[in-house]
């Protein structure tokens, strides 16, 4: 089963992903934007929320843990590049500044999620609470 070595150029297009411009579409033939508004459905606004779930709390700690880790082996690599007391202050400084502003920026966003997940998980039994007992016949 040998093939045959063509030696020659080919002259065909190659096929590209992209359809070509063609001249003005047929009558019968939508154009292009219509045909992409008919083949992708409409987008709908988001209404509320995905839910958050124990799942996405551990998710916000590994992402929080992650960066803190990406950041601290910056740190130790401009540390090790100082060749001077007052640089390695300054670039201890910053990192404790950056660190600390992570730290806060990402406490908040985790203690907002377990809000929510509270609120979520209160949520079906907050008809029953805050009404008040019914007195029966005063003597």
């Amino acid at each position: 089963m040998d093939q045959p070595t063509v030696d020659e150029p080919v002259d065909a297009p190659a096929a590209s992903p992209e359809p070509q411009p063609t001249a003005a579409p047929s009558p019968a033939e939508p154009a292009p934007a219509e045909v992409a508004s008919i083949r992708s459905p409409p987008v709908e606004p988001a209404a509320e929320p995905p839910p958050v779930s124990l799942q996405t709390i551990a998710n916000a700690y590994r992402d929080y843990t992650r960066k803190s880790l990406e950041e601290f082996g910056s740190f130790v690599e401009q540390l090790s590049g100082v060749r001077s007391l007052d640089k390695a202050m300054t670039v201890q400084s910053e990192f404790v500044k950056r660190a600390y502003e992570t730290s806060v920026a990402e406490s908040q966003k985790i203690c907002e999620l377990h809000n929510k997940l509270a609120k979520q998980t209160l949520q079906p039994f907050q008809g029953l609470v805050g009404k008040a007992p019914e007195t029966r016949g005063k003597s």
